[in-house]
């Protein structure tokens, strides 16, 4: 390992980085250092800019991708290397606004019903109940359930924040059940070596799997369920402050995003053409169209 190399990860450490936030800023930093074929404390800003240029005009990667690699070597060049460069020497891209597609409850059930497997489906179905990151459903542990206080508690969360959400009933009685025929000791759904928890990449398969046996159109992650969770919660009338307790948002602003898909503040709202006194136009004179 290079000194370079042990600093940065010791820098990421002292601010306690996530351990995949770690593992990604390394591989873009390597990534950097084969592209330009010297060490990154040998390089300025002219070679960070031509690196990004390369990853967007022949890599032509996301926004997103490019911004994990912006963000990698502003790490590396403003923290470890304590390069005193401005924020416009390693400029972010800015990424394009996407609402998230949301499954219709209706949707949501059909979906689950697809899930050929009891430990899958119940691990797709917490993350609904309780709107749960897949890497905070698979590393569930059974003390992590309170049934006395129908709480569930989420340990060490994205940004390493602890918090609790509701235990629903019905979930509780389905996880009792599932126990029953799996006997999990301690991960609530361990994986093929019982000391360790499910891989995220088998809950993904799981769902990839079941998507395709659903027949649904709209694209399908364990993600998506969270974003049912919000959404729907929304719809209900829950508010967003509460949404965001539970989700573990730190920004409002983050889960202010579900106010745009929520069908009770888009659909439900009077179009102004229907507070017109008469017609604009004569009613049509054929059928419309089949798939209307």
């Amino acid at each position: 390992m290079t000194p370079l190399r042990r600093r940065m990860l010791e820098d990421m450490g002292i601010r306690n980085l996530a351990e995949n936030t770690q593992l990604s800023y390394l591989r873009q930093v390597s990534a950097y250092a084969r592209h330009c074929g010297r060490s990154p404390d040998e390089l300025g800003p002219e070679e960070v800019r031509a690196y990004l240029a390369h990853l967007v005009d022949v890599r032509k990667l996301s926004p997103k991708s490019v911004g994990i690699a912006t963000s990698a070597l502003r790490f590396l060049y403003k923290v470890t290397l304590k390069r005193d460069w401005t924020v416009d020497d390693i400029p972010m891209p800015k990424k394009p606004f996407q609402l998230p597609v949301i499954l219709s409850p209706d949707e949501v059930m059909r979906f689950l019903a697809s899930v050929d497997s009891p430990k899958h489906r119940m691990i797709l179905m917490t993350a609904y109940a309780a709107g749960l990151r897949v890497s905070e459903a698979t590393r569930l542990k059974i003390t992590d359930i309170d049934s006395q206080r129908m709480m569930l508690r989420i340990d060490q969360g994205k940004g390493h924040m602890d918090r609790y959400v509701m235990l629903s009933p019905r979930l509780l009685e389905a996880l009792r059940g599932y126990w029953k025929i799996a006997r999990p000791l301690t991960w609530l759904f361990p994986g093929d070596l019982p000391d360790q928890p499910i891989t995220t990449g088998a809950v993904q398969g799981a769902c990839k799997k079941a998507h395709r046996a659903s027949g649904i159109t709209k694209p399908i992650t364990p993600h998506s369920l969270r974003h049912g969770f919000a959404t729907h919660l929304l719809e209900s009338g829950t508010d967003v402050r509460t949404i965001q307790l539970l989700l573990g948002h730190r920004s409002l602003a983050t889960t202010s995003r579900y106010l745009k898909v929520a069908t009770t503040t888009v659909c439900a709202t009077t179009s102004p053409l229907d507070l017109l006194p008469t017609p604009v136009a004569p009613p049509p004179t054929s059928s419309p169209p089949a798939h209307f």
